[in-house]
């Protein structure tokens, strides 16, 4: 198992139109999330086929873009 499928997995179970989630949440669920993911919202880029973000594979394959809101660790999970 990738260190991101939990992510999506969790994504794919819930299907919500929108999934608002913490960053603590998403550490929890994937055992940690690098310090510049509350740095830097390149690390959050929707690059599904981008050999850099390998984390947004797992938001992209469940049908969902992340747009993260640094200042108060959160992201919120758009499909479609």
């Amino acid at each position: 198992m990738a260190k991101y499928d939990p992510l999506r997995d969790h994504l794919e179970a819930n299907g919500s139109p929108l999934i608002n989630l913490s960053f603590a949440t998403i550490a929890h669920m994937v055992d940690g999330l690098p310090q510049s993911a509350s740095d830097y919202r390149a690390w959050w880029s929707n690059e599904r086929a981008s050999t850099r973000h390998v984390q947004a594979r797992a938001w992209t394959e469940a049908g969902y873009a992340a747009e993260p809101d640094l200042a108060n660790q959160m992201v919120q999970f758009r499909k479609g």
